[in-house]
Parts: C-alpha cells; structure tokens; sequence
C-alpha cells in the first residue's frame, strides 16, 4: 500500500471531495461550509481530519493569515487506484471478468454498451 490513496478513509473522502470540488487551496472555514452540507461534523472533526491527510501527505497546510488546505492526490488518482482496488478484489484483477459481470446483471444500459464499445473501437487497428 505505497499508494497515498490507499490511505484515504470514507470519513477523509467525505473532506477530499470538497478539496477536489474547489480545484484551490481552501481555509477552513470554506471547508467548513461546504460540510454543513453533507455532515454535522463539528469543526474539531474537520481539524483532525484534515491533521490526518496532512500527515499522511494527501493534504497540504499552507500558513498564511490563517491555514489553507490543498489536496495532493487528486480524485483522478483515488478514482483510479480505488478502480484497481475493487477489481484487483472482487475479480481477481480482471477487469473483462468486471464488465462481464456489470453485463449479466443488467448494470449497464444498452446506450452505456454502445458507448462503450465505441471506446473498444479505439485501440483496434482494424479500422
């Protein structure tokens, strides 16, 4: 688990999605805000939460007048590491062996098909 994204519990995603959405370094008041939304967190949650990615170096502190927070992974890399994670986990890294069973469940839409077949279509070089 070298992977700084492998570290990110359900409660950090919550304040990462946040990080991700803003796209800037936020204080923690703006965080603040934003998690009324979703949470009743009291703000010594969001501070240890925010401690928590920094020591882990999925977050950095910027001391300015006050602190500013910025993400360091960015969604893209958890999407993609947590992609692979479930794969590697539920179909022993097969990631045909997941869109087989997305098919056969009736998971996907025939336009999600569609499309992703066109996506297919890409890497072959028969056209």
């Amino acid at each position: 688990m070298n992977n700084p994204a492998s570290k990110i519990t359900s409660s950090e995603l919550e304040l990462m999605k946040v990080l991700w959405d803003a796209d800037k370094e936020l204080p923690i008041s703006e965080i603040r805000k934003a998690l009324e939304e979703t949470t009743d967190w009291e703000i010594s949650t969001i501070k240890t939460l925010l401690r928590r990615l920094c020591n882990k170096g999925i977050v950095k502190a910027i001391k300015r007048e006050v602190f500013y927070y910025k993400a360091l992974v960015s969604q893209q890399e958890y999407s993609e590491y947590s992609t692979q994670n479930l794969i590697d986990r539920l179909y022993s890294g097969s990631a045909k062996n997941l869109i087989a069973s997305l098919i056969s469940s009736k998971k996907l839409k025939p336009e999600d098909i569609k499309e992703l077949q066109e996506m297919f279509k890409v890497g072959d070089k028969n056209e």
